[in-house]
């Protein structure tokens, strides 16, 4: 019996690679191979390949190292070396192969290996066909600031994006801030300041990207910034969060390189941080991403008040600068250590030895840990690149140069795209931690918006809705919002099972729970009851009997309840019915819910 070995990771993909594979698709030909030198006589390294297996590329290359053919290998006697030459080669997918160096400023840094089917010559027409491929691949490379003089090709300005295998117990998400602090913002802004150096700006900020949240938070801003206006609550500030569709950090997040804008005016519409910028009379900006550890940590945001400041060759300039906020995003959080029992006592008195968790609370924590590990690769490995797909999407369908079917074509692949995106950000949202906006809350009002949203189905299937309020009930500490949605998710699954002209009862009455208070809301449907079978199943994530849906809907309720401090429950029997009892602690010292009348009836028909 034998065992597969675990497959590796496949590096993210590198800024040159990006260029040299969009260069490479508008070479007509059936196979093709770009290979480069990273260092003065060295190997040939594959960056970028079409058509050729892996056990042909690597034929391809040795016989390159060892025949050096033709002089490819960029040597010191001579400079100019280097010409276009047919590889006595033939691999399976192709029987013709001809050579083409890659030369910039007259020295050789790589190849480019085409590959026929048939075994015909290349016509001298077609040689000087790929020469100047060749040089536009070169002034690629050139455009992107690849080239310095040193080595044959320098790092990128997203130098870290090849990624070292991480360590066993390294953090598997290094990206993201989980010690954000005012020490941490004050660094930032230092790093922004000394930005003004390299590149004139009037306005700066940085951003730090959250792959599970799928959006930029403001880290610090310098320059030019109204703090005393009026409406500078709606200014942009550390914590302020910005999606990916509506910004312009977004938009180089999503794109993985630099963005340029000198119409302000054209954008401010489209990206919400042009709007700010476009506020204050602002009209040109730069944004640039970098990378931490192989992965988007963040961007990089200058803004001026003057048009056309800025160029794509400005991110080279600010390398040193990105290259610290970078290193600010891998610094790990301070520790402080535990005290000591015996220095907590002041060296006296017997030790106190901690209990140690209970087996559930173990089991939860990795549960937790094995969630947040997933969404991490969803996150990385899934989002981004569709993000990335559905960008390219969106520009080939904006320039108008596809004709009516495969513009439709693309359309109907970009709505399928947008629907699993959709799917993926409620998984995300379901792993991330629920983040609570607590104030005191009176629950049959809640349930009162909640019913008002799902007024209409409620008129069209004919059902009944009565509510039984007790005259007093205590406040709820709760995020109003997120205890809607729960209710909310809760009656269109009862809408769902109940048949026209159904019943929906709910009852909210409050009882002693030892010292406190709690408030218990029982929601019950007469509708077709839960198989006995499933009921301990419908909590359970990703378990679902519909055809449609992701089986989320419970377990994010549960989820909701219980960061409250609740409980829940659901009974169903056939002839009964289902009844979802809740369970959330009442504020005793709080302003009681006071409801004049009891037990009234509120029947929802249609007009």
């Amino acid at each position: 019996m034998t065992t597969s070995t675990p497959q590796a990771k496949p590096a993210p993909e590198t800024l040159l690679q990006r260029t040299l594979t969009t260069a490479l698709n508008d070479i007509g030909t059936d196979s093709v191979l770009a290979a480069i030198f990273h260092q003065e006589n060295g190997p040939l390294v594959e960056h970028a390949a079409r058509g050729f297996a892996p056990r042909d590329i690597q034929a391809i290359l040795r016989t390159l190292s060892t025949q050096r053919a033709a002089a490819l290998t960029p040597a010191a006697h001579e400079p100019d070396g280097g010409h276009t030459v047919r590889l006595r080669l033939i691999t399976p997918g192709a029987k013709s192969l001809l050579v083409v160096p890659l030369r910039h400023l007259g020295r050789v840094y790589g190849c480019l290996v085409i590959g026929r089917k048939e075994g015909a010559a290349f016509s001298k027409k077609d040689k000087a066909h790929l020469e100047q491929m060749c040089d536009g691949m070169t002034k690629a490379l050139d455009r992107e600031g690849l080239f310095n003089t040193n080595v044959v090709l320098s790092r990128p300005y997203v130098a870290q994006e090849a990624a070292p295998p991480p360590q066993a117990g390294a953090d598997l998400f290094p990206p993201m801030i989980k010690h954000f602090s005012p020490e941490l913002q004050e660094k930032i802004e230092a790093v922004l300041t000394e930005a003004n150096h390299y590149v004139a700006y009037d306005r700066a900020w940085a951003c730090y990207y959250d792959p599970l949240a799928g959006n930029v938070e403001v880290l610090g801003l310098v320059g030019d910034v109204k703090a005393e206006q009026k409406d500078a609550k709606k200014d942009l500030k550390p914590g302020h969060r910005l999606t990916l569709d509506s910004s312009a950090a977004g938009w180089a997040v999503r794109h993985r390189k630099p963005r340029v804008d000198h119409d302000l005016a054209s954008t401010q519409g489209r990206f919400l941080d042009h709007k700010h910028l476009f506020k204050d009379r602002f009209q040109s900006s730069l944004v640039i991403p970098f990378f931490v550890k192989g992965q988007v940590g963040g961007t990089l945001t200058l803004g001026a008040k003057d048009p056309e400041r800025y160029q794509t060759t400005d991110a080279r300039t600010l390398e040193p600068i990105i290259l610290k906020l970078a290193d600010l995003l891998q610094t790990p959080a301070p520790q402080t250590p535990a005290p000591t029992p015996a220095a907590a006592a002041g060296g006296t008195g017997p030790q106190l030895i901690p209990a140690a968790p209970s087996e559930p609370i173990i089991r939860k924590q990795e549960r937790q840990a094995a969630i947040g590990e997933f969404s991490a690769f969803l996150a990385t490995e899934i989002r981004e690149p569709l993000a990335s797909i559905r960008s390219q999407l969106e520009e080939v369908t904006g320039e108008g140069i596809l004709d009516f079917d495969p513009q439709t074509r693309v359309e109907n692949a970009m709505r399928d795209l947008i629907r699993i995106e959709s799917i993926l950000n409620e998984i995300l949202d379901f792993a991330k931690p629920l983040e609570l906006n607590r104030h005191l809350c009176r629950i049959p009002e809640v349930l009162e918006s909640a019913l008002v949203v799902v007024g209409t189905d409620l008129e069209a299937t004919r059902i009944q809705v009565t509510k039984d309020y007790a005259n007093v009930i205590a406040p709820v500490r709760g995020d109003e919002a997120k205890l809607q949605q729960t209710f909310l998710s809760i009656f269109r699954n009862a809408c769902e099972a109940m048949s026209p002209g159904g019943h929906l009862t709910i009852q909210v009455t409050q009882h002693r729970a030892g010292r406190g208070l709690e408030v218990q809301i029982l929601i019950k449907n007469d509708g077709v009851p839960i198989p006995a079978e499933i009921v301990d199943k419908v909590f359970e994530p990703f378990f679902t009997t519909k055809s449609s849906g992701i089986g989320l809907g419970l377990p994010s309720v549960k989820k909701i309840v219980e960061e409250h401090g609740g409980a829940i429950a659901i009974s169903s029997a056939p002839g009964e019915g289902t009844t979802v009892t809740i369970r959330l602690p009442g504020v005793s010292r709080g302003p009681a819910f006071r409801h004049r009348g009891r037990g009234r009836r509120h029947s929802r028909r249609p007009s």
